[in-house]
């Protein structure tokens, strides 16, 4: 049997990985849980701010995923979509240089996320670290729908469908883009042709239809929560939040426990909370100071540094404060921005399931979204 020819129709290529005139494209987001936190912001928002001068950024708010535990409250998981634009907007995300985008406004991702499942043996999805760890932490047990494993695919497919280059993740993240591109070259190998030996930075010369992406990690991989223990989550009411007050920093940041007992104890300066004075505290010789007092023992306590880095904290959050507040309210303006994006995310994952679809021999037609 002939493999039928691939529709020439499909447009070009808005990219390219070889020419140094084009700017490097980025994919990342958030599953829309409510408010983004403190550890998101240091975990990747802040490195996208700087990314989105230098980068082409797609940002995905990954609605779909959050039906996979929360499929009972759509309504909230709306309205966390226009918070966390808000809160994208406070923390210095311009939609003038990065499409903010929904997931489910996207079909192009659903249909790769069909295909990409056929790449994937299931055991392997399931031994996926990330995932196995949001069972637990969730309490999910065996109780959770087909729909939650399936979202580690997905996830693939958010990356892929936009033939992102690198992502900005958090520390924890980094096994759900190893899938991603084990996800890329088994495709490329598959359909395209492409060498299973070649190295990943060819994999786009050598004809395949996906780049390899790489994690971009955030000088804080792994922000701890206020329990000394947990990441930093919402869920586990752990989080400080980006409209919260001093007062609310500071009594957040005193229920951080170190385990040390009294002034003149040695402390250790890679406890948790040291993590926050080098995390937030930009005087670099204020922080040897507190390192080499703490260490000592030299009668400095837990509470004093507490409050010094929420002070730290809270002038850090105060811009974001003032900036999220001219948008609360304004859910017509926060629609429009998610409107334009979302056509942007459009034209370029449509543009790449043409090609996927081709190189898979499913390419009949072609096919144009319009949004409403």
């Amino acid at each position: 049997m002939t493999s039928p020819s691939p529709n020439t129709d499909a447009p070009a290529s808005s990219t390219s990985t070889h020419d140094p005139a084009v700017r490097p494209r980025i994919l990342t987001g958030d599953t829309p849980t409510g408010q983004l936190h403190l550890g998101h912001y240091v975990g990747s928002v802040r490195r996208r701010v700087e990314l989105q001068e230098t980068h082409e950024c797609y940002f995905i708010l990954a609605n779909m995923h959050a039906y996979t535990t929360r499929i009972d409250k759509s309504d909230e998981i709306r309205r966390d979509c226009l918070e966390i634009v808000r809160d994208y907007l406070a923390m210095g995300i311009d939609p003038d240089k990065s499409a903010i985008f929904l997931q489910s406004e996207v079909p192009a991702i659903a249909e790769l996320t069909f295909l990409f499942a056929m790449l994937l043996p299931f055991n392997r999805v399931m031994r996926n670290p990330t995932l196995k760890d949001e069972i637990r932490v969730k309490g999910l047990g065996e109780n959770y729908s087909f729909g939650f494993p399936l979202y580690a695919v997905g996830q693939t497919a958010d990356i892929l469908s936009f033939r992102a280059h690198s992502v900005p993740v958090g520390e924890d993240q980094v096994p759900h883009l190893e899938l991603t591109r084990e996800v890329a070259r088994k495709f490329n190998q598959v359909f395209c042709g492409v060498d299973e030996h070649c190295d990943d930075s060819e994999h786009e010369q050598l004809g395949g239809v996906f780049p390899i992406p790489v994690a971009d990690v955030g000088r804080v991989g792994r922000l701890v929560g206020t329990d000394g223990v947990n990441k930093m989550s919402k869920s586990l009411n752990n989080a400080i939040f980006i409209t919260d007050t001093f007062k609310k920093i500071k009594k957040k940041m005193g229920q951080l426990y170190t385990g040390r007992q009294s002034l003149t104890e040695p402390g250790d300066v890679n406890n948790n909370l040291f993590q926050y004075v080098r995390t937030f505290i930009e005087d670099a010789g204020r922080v040897a100071e507190l390192e080499r007092a703490y260490a000592a023992g030299d009668n400095i306590g837990d509470g004093h540094i507490k409050v010094e880095v929420a002070e730290a904290i809270d002038k850090l959050l105060e811009p974001m404060r003032e900036r999220r507040a001219q948008y609360e309210g304004k859910d017509a303006e926060i629609l429009e921005i998610l409107k334009a994006g979302t056509e942007r995310a459009n034209a370029l994952a449509e543009e790449t399931l043409a090609r996927a679809k081709d190189a898979a021999n499913l390419g009949f037609f072609r096919r144009e979204i319009r949004m409403g």
